[in-house]
Order: structure tokens, then sequence, then C-alpha cells
């Protein structure tokens, strides 16, 4: 089962996300600042964590500075996703290793995809002009996430672990 460590400020954003993920067979774990963020990334060995760049205690990149000083999170896919206008949070998220940046808002389908490619040894996007994906401009589609079952194991119910976002 793949563990996402979703981490952002906004609950709402959090439990709207979290929810989708569960959905489609992902485990969720969660975190509204940078502290908890790393903490929750030590306890939980994320496979894959969405990392918004504006947070309290510490922006992501601060965050993701940190992680690369711990053993297990160290070599864990980072998506950073922003809301701000700011053209260059993309090549700096992607200097600091960034598998892809996503711009807010941004479809349940789109953060699926980008997590299958971050946790994919392969390049399976076409259009990415190096090893990471920008999927800030890229056309929305209408195609169907990969679920749980998609991967080879049984849909299972889930919780959002790591702290209750409305706590």
């Amino acid at each position: 089962m793949t563990t996402v460590l979703l981490v952002d400020d906004d609950n709402i954003v959090l439990l709207a996300l979290g929810a989708r993920l569960q959905k489609i067979g992902y485990t969720v774990c969660a975190a509204t600042d940078a502290a908890t963020a790393i903490s929750v990334a030590r306890r939980n060995s994320p496979d894959v964590i969405v990392l918004d760049i504006s947070l309290p205690g510490g922006n992501g990149f601060l965050v993701a500075e940190r992680l690369k000083n711990i053993a297990g999170p160290a070599s864990t896919p980072l998506i950073f996703i922003t809301a701000s206008e700011d053209v260059a949070l993309r090549e700096r998220a992607m200097k600091a290793g960034a598998k892809a940046f996503l711009k807010k808002p941004f479809d349940v389908t789109t953060l699926a995809d980008a997590i299958e490619s971050a946790l994919s040894p392969g390049d399976n996007w076409p259009e990415r002009e190096d090893s990471r994906m920008d999927l800030s401009q890229r056309p929305s589609e209408k195609s169907t996430p990969r679920t749980a079952s998609a991967r080879g194991t049984a849909p299972t119910r889930h919780r959002l672990v790591g702290g209750d976002p409305l706590g």
C-alpha cells in the first residue's frame, strides 16, 4: 500500500485531497506545518511527500532540506504544490529535488498521476523536459487514476493518520 504524506496549511485542502486519495487506494498521513511534516515523515516513512511551499514554521523548501538529513525520508520523492503565481518557485522546487510541481487548483487525478510518476523508476511522461515533471501547465485530462487494485493490491479502507488537521 502506498503511503502519501500531505503537507498543507489549509485544513480543507488536506481533508479533501486526503479523502479522495484514500478513496482510490492510498494510505494518507497529514501535517499542517513544517515541524509536524518532518515529525510525521520520520514516524510514518511515507512513499511520497506532497508538500505545499507556503507553511507555518518554515516553507516547503526548508522541510525538503531538513528531510535530506534524515535517513528514510532523504530518498522519499517530493511533489511540490503551491497557489502562488511566482514563476521562480517552479525552478526552485526542481532544484530542491521535486519529482513534480503542481499549481493549485489541480484535480485529484492529476495528483494521483504525479504520485505514480514520482514512484515510477521510468520516465513515463513524454512532455517532460528532464527527469522531473511540471504539471502546472499540463492540460486537464479525463483519465482514470491508478487505484490500489490497478497496482495489484486489494482495495481496503484507510484512515487519515498523522494528527487531526482540524485539531
